[in-house]
């Protein structure tokens, strides 16, 4: 337990330390903030249009402004989440620490979930972040809260789900840009593979589109929270975990 803080408290304030953090912030609050504008403003404008009181029963914010919303926001995580966690291990390979932290009293799985840790907390303070515009449209609008706790509860998965990937990749190499291109290439592979069925006649539903990771988020967006969509994050999580675990057995024996 000693040894995972001090890895976490480690892994938290180099992120802090680093430009990383606030680039990322600073560029997925901007889009978020540009996409809920951009929302805000076209449901004020159907708002205004709706004279007929039978069309104004019909406007849900939930609907027409959440759901979109939350929809975008996965697919900017796509882009940004890499950024993240490119450093995870390539930047202590390529400085030579890991080695230095294979000598200290520490177990593999207290150095990957200090580190994991770590990135959450960051991920989770930038998704904090978004929570103001959702305050200021439930001001100006009745919206479900349920689908604001499902959503959200969503995208903390689904951006675990993303971290975990790219600490995985992040494994295999020193070098930190390759790092975050390979795993935006393999984000983006789960991210299509359920197009891929609907466009070659599978219209969805089968195995390649259960291995589609943004398509489990669906459900999320509408206020259910379905014990599938969960298992396939934690099990996603879970497989790629282990696989960083075999990455850092086998360069702890070859030295």
């Amino acid at each position: 337990m000693n040894g995972f803080l001090a890895v976490y408290r480690r892994e938290l304030a180099s992120y802090f330390q680093s430009a990383i953090f606030y680039v990322v912030a600073f560029v997925f609050l901007g889009i978020f903030g540009y996409l809920f504008f951009a929302s805000v403003l076209a449901y004020g404008y159907f708002s205004f249009q709706a004279q007929d009181p039978m069309m104004a029963s019909q406007l849900n914010g939930t609907e027409m402004v959440l759901t979109p919303l939350f929809h975008d926001t996965s697919v900017v995580m796509l882009l940004v989440m890499p950024l993240l966690t490119m450093r995870a291990f390539a930047e202590e390979r390529k400085t030579g620490t890991l080695e230095l932290l294979f000598t200290y009293p520490l177990r593999d799985l207290e150095t990957l979930l200090g580190k994991l840790a770590a990135v959450l907390t960051v991920f989770g303070i930038v998704l904090a972040g978004t929570l103001p515009c959702v305050a200021f449209l439930s001001s100006l609008t009745p919206i479900d809260p349920g689908v604001i706790a499902s959503s959200y509860t969503g995208l903390f998965l689904l951006g675990s789900a993303f971290l975990c990937l790219g600490i995985f990749v992040s494994s295999l190499t020193e070098n930190q840009i390759v790092a975050a291109v390979v795993s935006f290439g393999a984000l983006l592979a789960f991210w299509l593979i359920g197009v891929v069925e609907q466009f070659s006649g599978g219209g969805g539903g089968g195995p390649l589109s259960y291995l589609s990771i943004l398509e489990h988020f669906d459900a999320f967006t509408r206020g259910v929270v379905d014990t599938r969509d969960v298992a396939f994050y934690l099990l996603f999580c879970a497989f790629f975990l282990f696989g960083t675990l075999r990455v850092l057995e086998s360069m702890r024996w070859r030295g």
